[in-house]
């Protein structure tokens, strides 16, 4: 298949052959070109899974065969091989997207290691394509799990996104409040910007003129104009974090913003229209805190027409598995490392871990178990390479999970529901879908 194939791009006869010989007696399926201009043709039968290819090719040289690559399929690894006086060319490629090049004259060991280097990139993308198939393939596909209050949230950004109402989201820091709202921006309508704002990291002094901007002179120090946040989301989304440290006094002028879909600089009486979508953010009980009077109720019953709860972690453990899956592919692509695997006993520690930093929390705890290092929870274990693809690991150690409770549990589905914290109905997809016989775990 031409998925599983290094195309080979040389003009000179003695030099494929030889790149072609070394590669197969590696095991790598390879399929040689002359020139740019057929290797392209071939494209219409597949995508290889690595192209390399000469810098000095008659027709097509190296650089415009990686462009034509680039708009065709742009995660594509691309392997140059270059003579002594390319070099500059091959840095300039790679600043256009290039793998990485070799030069001439190389032994075969060198070509080998780096197509191999190549291929495990590209089944890592290949890998990480599928499951994001397996997931969704709009803006909800950023919500990541299978449990029933996830599917709930996924279901809901479906349907809200493309309708632009204001939206409020509740939930523990770490939560995924802000993956939630960048769900709800691309799987809207809105061609302009994602423009976040962390409420709780701006000094009130600055405040004001961040979020509504500002006329030259308007203050000692207004230098110049300032366009804000507010008006910088214009056809887009407006993210407000941690809206609750949002000063009593700016509560005000942000319910005229949404009421009036105008906003005014600091320094000028002109009402600018904008369009944007307001998308806020809270780790704390907004109506106890507006009952409290430290937040506006006006404001608070604004915000809260359409109001989506993300629950904790610990709430949705059966999500552990697949978070870890996906945050390990996502550390395996940015760190250049093989794909960290895992142990049913490393599984069994993550899943009985609190995680009081919620996604965040795990996401932090992935990245360290990727580059080979203990997960600072509990116990020293090191990572090895995963033997199995990206699914089948995921496939694999749930099952031993769901055995292993249906063993403690005399096989009664109901209580194993309990134990894993997962719907009975869910527990019993699941069964079916790993062919696992609950009868056989009775004593």
């Amino acid at each position: 298949m031409a998925e599983q194939t290094v195309f080979l791009v040389e003009d000179d006869a003695a030099v494929r052959k030889g790149c072609e010989q070394a590669l197969s007696l590696a095991d790598i399926p390879v399929r040689g070109f002359a020139d740019g201009e057929a290797m392209l043709a071939a494209l219409a039968a597949g995508n290889p899974a690595l192209v390399v290819t000469d810098v000095r090719l008659p027709g097509k040289d190296g650089l415009s065969l990686l462009r034509e690559l680039r708009q065709h399929d742009r995660e594509l690894p691309v392997l140059l091989m270059t003579g002594h006086g390319d070099v500059a060319m091959a840095v300039e490629s790679m600043r256009e997207g290039a793998y990485d090049f070799i030069e001439k004259p190389f032994p075969s060991e060198r070509l080998i290691a780096a197509v191999r280097s190549a291929l495990e990139k590209r089944a890592l993308i290949l890998e990480n394509r599928q499951l994001k198939e397996r997931i969704g393939d709009n803006g909800v596909a950023r919500i990541i799990g299978q449990s029933p209050a996830i599917q709930r949230i996924r279901q809901l950004v479906g349907t809200l996104a493309p309708t632009g109402v204001d939206i409020l989201l509740n939930g523990e820091t770490g939560s995924g409040k802000e993956v939630a709202a960048r769900a709800i921006h691309e799987a809207s309508n809105r061609r302009g910007p994602f423009v976040a704002i962390n409420c709780g990291a701006l000094p009130e002094t600055v405040f004001e003129s961040e979020l509504f901007g500002h006329e030259a002179g308007a203050y000692t120090g207004a230098g110049k104009r300032r366009i804000g946040r507010i008006e910088h989301a214009n056809g887009g989304t407006l993210f407000l974090d941690e809206i609750e440290s949002m000063p009593l006094n700016l509560q005000v002028k942000l319910l005229r913003v949404l009421q009036e879909r105008s906003v005014e600089r600091l320094g000028s009486n002109a009402a600018i229209p904008v369009d944007c979508r307001l998308v806020a953010a809270s780790k704390i009980d907004l109506k106890a805190a507006s009952d409290a009077g430290q937040f506006r109720a006006d404001l608070y019953y604004r915000l809260n027409v359409v109001s989506l709860d993300l629950p904790p972690l610990r709430q949705r453990r059966e999500d552990i598995p697949l978070l870890m899956a996906h945050f390990l592919h996502e550390a395996a692509l940015r760190f250049q490392r093989p794909l960290a695997g895992w142990t049913p006993a490393d599984l069994a520690r993550w899943s009985a871990h609190d995680w009081p930093g919620n996604v965040r929390e795990l996401k932090n705890v992935t990245e360290r178990w990727a580059l080979g290092l203990p997960d600072a929870l509990r116990g020293n274990e090191v990572p090895v390479p995963a033997a199995l693809s990206l699914a089948e690991q995921v496939d694999a150690t749930e099952r031993q999970i769901i055995e292993s409770v249906l063993g403690q549990c005399a096989g009664n589905v109901a209580q194993a529901a309990e134990v894993l914290h997962t719907p009975k109905k869910t527990l019993y997809d699941k069964l079916t879908r790993h062919g696992i016989v609950a009868e056989n775990f009775r004593h």
